[in-house]
């Protein structure tokens, strides 16, 4: 893969897989500290310990259409490359939660890519399930839950184009003004 976003939406359809209707994305971007940390969290069906133990190996699947697994050991190997660390925990009936970091600075380390892309497409192909995806960065954060979107659209698809669009710019809306704040921050020297 060839940008972080891909990672997270293998991660997610794992999640979407193991039965959660809810799923927490966070993705904090540290340039103090030289950090990107991605977190996936959701309440799914979770793993029992021989099974988490065994889950960074690439011939270890769940999946019937394919062998091989390879979206958590690629995330793996691809935080482990750029001076970062994979955790991931689960518990089954609880859910799991997978934890990557990334030296931010690194020369190998994969563009975060489209984000908001990736939120809006499991966010629409996925209506059953209640999406959080939060963006840190130095100069704040920004939250999108799209549980207050549902219930105010009553019943109305997520896949109207009108709805497609407000979802799409409310996220590049949010990211885009983290961004900014952290831009100007470096600019003015604070």
């Amino acid at each position: 893969m060839r940008e972080l976003a891909l990672h997270i939406l293998d991660i997610a359809e794992n999640s979407i897989s193991a039965g959660a209707d809810k799923i927490r994305i966070s993705v904090s971007e540290r340039v103090n500290d030289d950090i990107l940390e991605i977190v996936i969290e959701d309440n799914g069906k979770g793993m029992d310990p021989e099974t988490l133990s065994g889950i960074t190996d690439p011939f270890i699947t769940s999946r019937t259409t394919r062998k091989v697994g390879l979206g958590i050991p690629f995330l793996k190997a691809a935080a482990e490359a750029c001076d970062g660390t994979f955790d991931i925990q689960s518990s089954v009936g609880y859910g799991t939660t997978v934890q990557a970091t990334f030296k931010h600075s690194h020369i190998d380390r994969m563009p975060l890519g489209d984000i908001s892309g990736t939120m809006q497409t499991l966010i629409i192909g996925t209506p059953e399930v209640n999406w959080v995806f939060e963006y840190h960065t130095d100069a704040g954060s920004f939250v999108f839950d799209d549980k207050p979107i549902k219930d105010t659209l009553d019943g109305v698809p997520l896949s109207e184009p009108a709805v497609m669009r407000f979802i799409r710019e409310m996220l590049d809306e949010g990211i885009q003004s983290l961004h900014q704040q952290v831009a100007d921050t470096i600019t003015s020297g604070h």
